[in-house]
């Protein structure tokens, strides 16, 4: 009897298996911020094997050599150069069918108004898909993309939980001490979006620009087994950085990070240009095609984020989350 339970047991599972490839449930496993339930994010299967073993402690010293990084770069310059061309405007049907992306969420929503797969890939929210949370009340910070995402009281406590790189601090992610010194250890917002995900990101403060800065890097995955390996994926990926001061916030960091597959960091001008006033839930930027990822880190004591956020992410598990959704509160600090 025991033996026949055991195979019971092995049978089930297999077909539970079968079922979750089926429904191309093998992404990782997050909490949908308006049912509160857990779901898996919607993933090609060769692609969770390829980080799997990417990723595993046997393998990632090569991630350290320059061989790999230069592969890693020139990939992610013929993916994006290919997705440019007119023949790439075939791949949409079948990649909006896969993801089950909602089109009428977008504009255009007819998909055969897309000239290249890098259109559609930068596509804009309808004006009614994503309303701005809480509008007119600036002491509310809003969520920067539509994206899986964790938060943290502090940088120290974002590195402990989840960011496991060997020399995650902002300093390295800016590589600049003097920069980095308003959020040393200050409250951090980390955001993952992939590739289905609308791709342009937004403010999530009212404030005026301070400075801009590019830095060159590799294109490391960003999913969470890639962030918490001991690889220093966010501070080694080519990503741009601004910074605003916000009346209600203080001082705000906003880093947009490429990673694989990812050919463009953009910003745009208001993000650019120093005095310039952007008010929150803008569009500051936006990467063309590919996973990514957003850290925006406010200086201490200045944001509270909400509880259903900071809940999730002590399990190390991200939240699902939608842009211009409510993200915390103001505080002032002492």
């Amino acid at each position: 009897m025991a033996l026949l339970g055991f195979i019971h047991t092995v049978v089930d599972k297999a077909l539970e298996w079968v079922r979750i490839v089926n429904k191309r449930q093998v992404g990782w496993l997050n909490v949908d911020r308006k049912t509160a339930q857990y779901q898996r994010e919607i993933m090609p299967l060769f692609k969770k094997i390829r980080l799997l073993i990417a990723f595993s402690p046997l393998i990632e010293w090569i991630d350290t050599t320059q061989w790999f990084r230069k592969l890693l770069h020139e990939s992610t310059e013929h993916a994006g150069s290919k997705e440019r061309s007119p023949k790439s405007a075939k791949q949409i049907k079948s990649f909006v069918e896969f993801f089950g992306i909602d089109m009428n969420q977008f504009t255009p929503s007819d998909i055969n108004a897309y000239k290249t797969f890098d259109d559609f890939f930068i596509r804009e929210h309808t004006e009614s898909s994503r309303p701005l949370h809480s509008p007119g009340d600036d002491t509310v910070a809003v969520c920067v993309a539509d994206s899986r995402l964790v938060v943290y009281p502090s940088v120290q406590e974002a590195h402990r939980l989840w960011i496991k790189g060997h020399s995650f601090t902002i300093a390295e992610l800016l590589k600049s001490e003097e920069l980095a010194a308003p959020w040393k250890d200050g409250p951090v917002a980390s955001f993952r979006l992939s590739p289905q995900d609308y791709h342009r990101y937004h403010s999530p403060v009212k404030g005026r620009t301070l400075w801009w800065k590019q830095m060159d890097g590799t294109y490391y995955l960003v999913d969470p087994i890639a962030v918490r390996s001991d690889v220093d994926i966010l501070t080694a990926n080519a990503r741009t950085a601004f910074a605003m001061e916000s009346e209600e916030f203080g001082k705000v960091l906003f880093v947009a990070i490429g990673a694989s597959d990812v050919g463009t960091v953009r910003l745009n001008d208001n993000a650019t240009t120093p005095g310039t006033v952007i008010q929150r839930g803008d569009e500051v930027g936006r990467f063309e095609f590919g996973g990514s990822s957003i850290i925006v880190a406010f200086e201490p004591g200045r944001i509270k984020f909400d509880e259903d956020l900071e809940s999730v992410a002590k399990r190390c598990v991200e939240m699902s989350v939608e842009v211009k959704d409510r993200l915390g509160v103001a505080a002032r600090s002492g």
